[in-house]
């Protein structure tokens, strides 16, 4: 190929790549759903709430919070994940997303070829509370408590596989005790 001839095909090529660019609408040019993997009033979806406003603000469309709660995060995530690859429906998770494939075998979802990770939002600490009325006054009082009665001290989360959940069962088995893991439908429990 002659030096004349491989500068317009490079010069058709630029243009041809330029072209399809220009074609494009900028992203995005529809509403963007986003899909929490939990239920409304957690943590995970107050994120996404707060994130919401600020993303349609900056993009010029409406940006939809949908809540689509169960299986430890997993619901949520085979919703995105059978969603065409368009970048219009997103995905909110916890340290779940991460779990879930350790835990379940079978998802109906691949995490590692099924998404690609955009941003963390946030992060959250743990703490281990007790009811002023049960006496126990120190980490100590509650493993013994905990020692003496195999599975009569229960502790929730917001549903398995979650971190909560997880963090527990991590101190369970660093404390030697046995408990009574209470999964809820989510991060929000009302008092009745």
């Amino acid at each position: 190929m002659t030096a004349r001839r491989a500068a317009v095909c490079s010069v058709l090529s630029c243009w041809l790549v330029s072209s399809f660019a220009f074609a494009q609408s900028p992203y995005p040019s529809r509403p963007v759903r986003v899909i929490v993997a939990f239920s409304p009033g957690g943590v995970t979806d107050i994120i996404a709430r707060t994130m919401a406003p600020k993303l349609a603000e900056m993009w010029g469309q409406p940006v939809v919070v949908e809540n689509r709660a169960g299986a430890g995060g997993s619901i949520g995530a085979v919703a995105v994940a059978r969603s065409p690859a368009d970048g219009y429906v997103l995905l909110v998770h916890s340290s779940g997303y991460a779990l879930n494939p350790a835990i379940n075998a079978n998802l109906p979802y691949d995490y590692a070829s099924d998404f690609v990770d955009v941003a963390p939002l946030a992060s959250q600490p743990m703490v281990l509370v007790v009811a002023p009325s049960s006496g126990i006054g120190s980490l100590a009082d509650l493993v013994a408590l905990a020692k003496a009665r195999p599975f009569q001290v229960s502790y929730g989360s917001a549903g398995i596989g979650s971190g909560a959940h997880f963090n527990s069962e991590k101190f369970r088995i660093a404390a030697g005790i046995e408990a009574l893991h209470v999964p809820y439908n989510g991060g929000w429990r009302r008092s009745a």
